[in-house]
């Protein structure tokens, strides 16, 4: 008998993969790198959440007068301090012990893309594409992840949360179309897309989320 939940489950992830519109894709090789390392890749996933929340934080610092980006951003860092709390809470089921923070030199690079403008519309606007790249190759990541373990209770956990991460990438890219033409948007849009993958043709060898 068919589960219809689980059909309708996996007919999701076919329609997330493909509207992520990433342009390099990861290979099989990192989920089995990852699951070799499971301390150092549940670590550096926990304080991804936390940077993420942080990150939703910021722009409610920045950008308060906006009350309905405000409202989302709450919603997202409240969800993303959650999954802190349900990968800490994982690992310390499993007898691991979160390890120290690393500087995360992918959403270094892929900032790097963008020239610091003066200019609150442009430089949120800039800030929102990154934030929705970073959640689109996690969303990405956690798929590769989920489908190459044979550990149950990881794979299922990773598939909620790929859920989850698709869906603050298209409230990011969302907000941005708000901001400004939605043509020029997408030019900047399709032009990180390239420029991050470039940079992930050299990646995938080491226990990161985005390593």
């Amino acid at each position: 008998m068919i589960d219809l939940h689980q059909t309708i489950f996996y007919n999701r992830l076919k329609i997330i993969s493909t509207m992520l519109g990433l342009k390099f894709e990861t290979t099989t090789s990192w989920a089995e790198i990852a699951n070799d390392n499971l301390a150092q890749i549940l670590t550096d996933h926990a304080y991804a959440e936390q940077k993420a929340s942080s990150n939703a934080i910021g722009i409610i610092l920045n950008y308060s007068e906006d009350t309905k980006l405000v409202k989302e951003m709450i919603a997202i860092s409240i969800e993303e301090l959650e999954h802190f709390k349900m990968v800490h809470d994982l690992m310390t089921k499993r007898g691991m012990v979160l390890g120290r923070a690393r500087r995360n030199d992918y959403a270094q690079h892929i900032h790097t893309f963008f020239t610091k403008t003066p200019n609150r519309t442009d430089a949120l606007i800039q800030r929102l594409l990154v934030a929705a790249l970073i959640e689109a190759r996690s969303c990405e990541r956690f798929k590769v992840f989920s489908e190459n373990l044979k550990d149950v209770e990881l794979s299922e956990f990773y598939k909620e949360l790929m859920v989850s991460e698709a869906n603050h990438y298209t409230t990011f890219l969302g907000f941005a179309r708000e901001y400004q033409d939605p043509k020029i948007v997408n030019k900047k849009w399709n032009a990180l897309l390239k420029y991050e993958a470039e940079f992930m043709k050299n990646r995938g060898t080491s226990a990161y989320v985005h390593g």
